[in-house]
């Protein structure tokens, strides 16, 4: 039947049609709504994986984000260019891992309407028969309806084969397998239901169907502990510093993992009571959802952290070739300080050197015309020593390359 189109509806008509046809396939709504479940988490699967593989780059980098805050704490731009830097070298967007992580809670939000509208989604009718259905059944009777319009439908889809023929008389157009209904019943527990949470009630009956409902919410709380207990500490081991290694102590003291600490009690509460105010089918539906969300979390760490080991892998054999360098550097200066404990070294410049070997020839060439000077019997005649400028003969132009005292000097005086 035609429905007026919503953009809501790319997700929830083609879903609705799913379930219907897994409903109709096992004749067991509970084990087609489990079944429905882990189909949804399968088609998610690359936006999952596409959101894990960011949330991961980011945890690993947690050490060295630390370190460009610490570093640049009182300049914020530094701070930010490092952090752009940083990202860019190790291609991590900025805000790929919140983007990609948003997209399935987008897609699952229109999801929840396909087990709360079956008339709709699984039975094909339009908004109007849907309501159309609840009046007649509700006019006859109102005591099946609890006070939250918001699950009537479900209410409803349960006991049309009870008002068949109202239903017929009043919508001649309407079809046989509409009026089947659809049996929500699973291992006796009725998931159309909204569990009762005051088990001390007058109107709390010990029996499995009670029971049962009851627990459904309290499983899927539950397993939301354990979901969000595994994925952090899966987080966690991928945290590492600059050369490649876990660093346990950020990954427990990261403001991301005291983020996690309170949503690891925040959500599950949550949960637990929205459990006990919507009607079990949805308990169950985000019971199987986590469930399969863990496994598929498992899985996705062990791919990618095979990936990022072998980083870490290069990344210490790196730091480990530079701190074998950089312990050889410091032998060879140990080796130099015990060699000479007084730190008294030569001058080794190139123009010293130059010097040196300079007045070195000079000297040669000197003694050896001195020497065949008096092989000869010539008498060297000593030249004036003109007097040093300066006073001090080892530094004959301390006052200046140009000083002269008798410059000015008249050849009168």
């Amino acid at each position: 039947m035609f429905l007026a189109f919503r953009l809501s509806d790319i997700i929830t008509i083609p879903f609705g049609y799913l379930l219907d046809w897994l409903y109709v396939f096992t004749r067991n709504y509970g084990v087609a709504l489990i079944l429905f479940a882990i189909l949804v988490q399968v088609v998610l699967l690359p936006i999952t994986a596409k959101s894990k593989k960011s949330m991961m780059k980011m945890s690993r980098l947690t050490p060295r984000i630390q370190d460009i805050q610490r570093r640049y704490a009182g300049d914020q731009m530094k701070q930010s260019q490092a952090m752009q830097d940083l990202y860019r070298e190790e291609g991590v967007s900025m805000g790929g891992g919140c983007l990609w992580s948003f997209i399935p809670i987008l897609i699952l939000i229109p999801l929840y309407a396909v087990v709360r509208q079956p008339i709709v989604y699984m039975l094909h009718q339009s908004t109007d028969v849907a309501q159309q259905i609840i009046s007649i059944i509700k006019e006859a009777e109102p005591a099946l309806f609890s006070g939250n319009i918001y699950y009537d439908e479900m209410i409803a889809a349960s006991h049309i084969p009870e008002f068949a023929e109202a239903i017929r008389v009043a919508i001649p157009t309407i079809s046989e397998r509409v009026l089947e209904g659809i049996n929500f019943s699973f291992f006796g527990i009725n998931l159309g239901l909204v569990p009762q949470f005051n088990v001390f009630g007058a109107a709390w009956v010990w029996n499995w169907a009670n029971i049962g409902a009851f627990l459904i919410p309290l499983l899927s709380a539950g397993s939301q502990v354990a979901t969000m207990f595994i994925m952090q500490k899966m987080n966690d081991s991928v945290i590492t510093n600059e050369k490649g290694i876990q660093d346990k102590e950020v990954a427990q003291n990261s403001q991301a993992a005291q983020t996690n600490k309170v949503m690891m009690w925040m959500m599950p509460i949550m949960s637990l009571w929205i459990g006990f105010t919507v009607p079990c089918a949805l308990s169950l539906y985000w019971l199987i959802s986590g469930v399969a969300r863990t496994l598929e979390d498992t899985i996705l760490t062990k791919r990618y952290r095979k990936i990022y080991d072998a980083e870490d892998a290069i990344r210490l054999q790196k730091a480990m070739e530079q701190d074998r360098i950089e312990a050889e550097k410091e032998r060879i200066r140990a080796e130099r300080r015990a060699a000479n404990p007084d730190g008294i070294v030569n001058n080794t410049s190139k123009k010293k050197l130059q010097k040196q070997q300079h007045m070195a020839e000079e000297a040669a060439k000197a003694a050896a015309a001195k020497e065949y000077a008096a092989k000869k019997g010539i008498v060297e005649e000593k030249a004036e020593e003109k007097p040093c400028m300066s006073g001090i003969p080892d530094r004959p132009y301390c006052k200046g390359r140009a000083y002269d005292p008798n410059r000015y000097k008249t050849t009168e005086e």
